[in-house]
């Protein structure tokens, strides 16, 4: 049996993502009002992150007695999000990209902006795929994909995706696929189409596929195919006082190890 995305067709919200999106994280983070207001720190952060930043709130819950709230999403739509609200806290990006749009809008607090993480591009299959691919100049992915799509997040505004269609066209690939995509709204989404066998190829981070024993990674993006891949983190403009504390847990030895163990490159760590 073929996969589920042999025969699909992209949704309108792949192709006309932004504001159908920035309208269900209004309603998510609308539905989330009560928890936000009531946990003691709120953060936004990329999707990428989930897994970890659920630890990290743990283990400072834990260590200090306060709460934290997350929302997880693509950090474009994240950073929309906070330009039209005040929710959050924190506010964690997968790229300089969506820091620089809320640093220019003067929605975060300059000072507190720091590099936190790095990431790597991997070329991800479903774990029991025979797919063998060497990654390099013109490198044979759409045969490869056959009647299949790639899976990605959206190219057009998401991080992963960015990264994904930077390091395809440097590679002189990104034509030969560009309309076999399935487009995810952020980089779980297009983990979760691989996960589930829906599509026999996707480009994630190396996290997101340590994440999965579902799916397997088929070869590693070379760096020198795209931007460093850096995590940043700033409290917003509006941030509670004890968000920094937050903030200072973030950067310290306990959160290095979880982000280390789920394997980030730690940039950042005060002890």
């Amino acid at each position: 049996m073929g996969p589920v995305l042999r025969h699909w067709k992209e949704p309108e919200v792949g192709k006309h993502s932004s504001g159908f999106l920035i309208v269900l994280v209004a309603l998510f983070v609308l539905f989330q009002a009560a928890g936000a207001l009531a946990a003691d720190v709120t953060v936004f952060a990329a999707a990428s992150l989930t897994d970890s930043l659920n630890d990290v709130g743990t283990a400072w819950k834990q260590k200090t007695g306060h709460s934290t709230v997350f929302a997880f999403a693509a950090s474009s739509t994240l950073a929309k999000q906070i330009e039209a609200s005040a929710y959050a806290d924190v506010f964690i990006s997968a790229d300089t990209q969506w820091m620089d749009y809320l640093d220019e809008a003067a929605l975060i607090r300059r000072d507190t902006r720091t590099d936190l993480l790095g990431n790597h591009l991997v070329l991800i299959a479903p774990k029991t795929s025979r797919i063998e691919l060497k990654i390099a100049p013109r490198f044979q992915l759409a045969a490869a994909l056959g009647d299949g799509r790639l899976a990605v997040a959206d190219p057009d505004s998401v991080p992963a995706g960015i990264y994904a269609r930077t390091a395809l066209t440097n590679l002189g690939v990104w034509n030969s696929v560009a309309d076999h995509l399935a487009r995810g709204e952020n980089v779980r989404a297009a983990l979760a189409y691989v996960s589930r066998g829906e599509a026999p190829l996707g480009i994630v981070y190396t996290t997101d596929a340590m994440a999965d024993p579902a799916v397997r990674i088929v070869g590693t993006f070379p760096e020198n195919t795209h931007p460093p891949i850096v995590y940043l983190v700033a409290l917003t403009k509006e941030a509670k006082p004890l968000a920094g504390d937050f903030l200072a847990f973030l950067r310290g030895p306990e959160a290095s190890t979880i982000f280390a163990k789920a394997g980030f490159a730690v940039l950042a760590e005060r002890k």
